[in-house]
């Protein structure tokens, strides 16, 4: 088993072109189908921050350290223009939150809200995904890929559409208690297709926050 299904939060109303043109925030959608991201709660590790972009270095961000059993892989290029860059980079960050959330086994954790705007609907959807697992009494091991990253930006530069792919072909659930590593078969279950608005926060000069989520799930698309 990998991630527990969970029921949809709102329907998909909009593609990402859409996301970015709204007025209002935009729609999230569960993944339907078993996936998210995490570590083993019994070991620690070493840090997963991106590199940093322009303007946001200075940013006081909280600490994300995961156990070595789990990896998080980005492959894709920097954008050249900073804000682009730190939108992909925080929306990464978001991701990557979440699976902080659930290696502490706390669906109030600090990091997936520092990096999503409570205004939208991101934040509850992180915080379904991480509770799903504290109920199963999950963690997660092994890899995910995410790839092909790209960023599309809205006209005034505050508000951009993420997008890129998740392969968790070798991303497995693990029982928290006896450690026990749910593999199942490959299958095109494994592949996610992530859209992530992001918006500038109000807060912190050049930090992105998450305002909502699509997930299209067996995305072969994302296939390499």
């Amino acid at each position: 088993m990998k991630r527990r299904s969970l029921p949809v939060a709102a329907a998909l109303a909009a593609t990402a072109a859409l996301l970015l043109t709204a007025c209002g925030s935009g729609d999230d959608s569960s993944k339907d189908n078993d996936k998210i991201a995490g570590a083993d709660t019994s070991e620690t590790g070493t840090s997963a921050s991106p590199s940093a972009s322009a303007g946001a270095d200075a940013i006081d961000r909280p600490k994300m350290t995961f156990p070595s059993d789990f990896t998080m892989v980005f492959d894709r290029t920097e954008p050249a223009e900073p804000k682009e860059a730190a939108a992909l980079n925080d929306a990464e960050n978001f991701v990557r939150a979440i699976n902080y959330g659930v290696v502490q086994q706390d669906a109030e954790d600090a990091a997936y809200k520092f990096y999503s705007d409570p205004r939208g609907t991101a934040q509850a959807y992180a915080k379904k995904q991480i509770q799903q697992y504290i109920d199963g009494g999950w963690t997660v091991t092994g890899t995910q890929s995410y790839t092909r990253g790209k960023v599309d930006m809205a006209s005034g530069g505050e508000r951009a559409s993420v997008s890129f792919c998740d392969d968790d072909s070798k991303f497995y659930g693990k029982e928290v208690k006896s450690g026990k590593v749910l593999k199942t078969e490959p299958s095109d279950k494994d592949y996610y297709f992530f859209e992530i608005v992001m918006t500038t926060s109000k807060d912190a000069e050049g930090l992105w926050t998450a305002e909502a989520v699509q997930v299209q799930k067996e995305a072969t698309q994302c296939k390499a």
